[in-house]
Parts: structure tokens; sequence; C-alpha cells
């Protein structure tokens, strides 16, 4: 039997709690992981490593840091993701609510975009 939403929720905000040393009560579903709970590049590897762990997944890098779109000359130009490479990034992250990245796709904006409620999102995606 699926965990529910709720359940999923608890193990991602444990999962959150433990890697970034934040208090529960900072981790909710609409902060986003960099900007609000000051994720950092080297946290995400401890994140994704919780969550395998807590959920019996898989979670392959590029679901989480689409790195090969965000860096790539085909799909940026000037600093900002195309139409083309937005298209890209969508089909990647379902899961992520990528509408206000899309009003301005700044590619240096992409790391403070993820959410709670988008890890969650993922991880329902996964089980």
């Amino acid at each position: 039997m699926a965990p529910t939403q709720e359940e999923v929720f608890d193990k991602v905000k444990d999962a959150l709690v433990s890697a970034l040393g934040v208090d529960e009560d900072d981790v909710v579903e609409d902060a986003t992981l960099v900007g609000d709970l000051g994720a950092e590049s080297i946290d995400f590897l401890d994140i994704v490593f919780k969550l395998e762990k807590a959920f019996d997944i898989q979670i392959p890098r590029e679901d989480l840091l689409p790195e090969d779109i965000l860096q790539s000359a085909t799909y940026v130009q000037d600093g900002r993701l195309t139409d083309e490479g937005m298209a890209k990034l969508k089909e990647r992250m379902p899961f992520a609510d990528l509408s206000q990245f899309e009003a301005n796709p700044m590619v240096q904006d992409f790391g403070s975009l993820l959410t709670v409620n988008d890890l969650v999102r993922y991880v329902q995606t996964k089980i």
C-alpha cells in the first residue's frame, strides 16, 4: 500500500531537517530548498541519500539537478533558458511547479526554484 501524501511529507521533512539542520517548523510545503532552507549544492547529495534510504528508491542526480539542460549551449542563450530548453526541463521535471521560473527563466535563478512540495511530488512518482 502506497504511503499517503502526509506520510511522504513527514519523511521528506525528516530528511531535510537531518540534512540541513533546520527546524521542523521551517519545513513547510512552499519553502524553497535553497532560499528558505539554505540548501547548497553539496547538501543535495545528502538529501538524495536520505530520501533514497527513507523510501527505498533510486534518485538519478539529473532528476533534481538538470545540469545537462541548464549548462547546454543548445538550451541556454544569454543566461536564459530557451523555449526549447524550458520544454526539456518540463519534460524532465513534471513534478516541479515551473510557472514562476518560466516567467523569467534565468539559469542562475534555477537553484532557488525547488520547494518541499516539489520534492514530495517527486518522491510520490518514484514509489
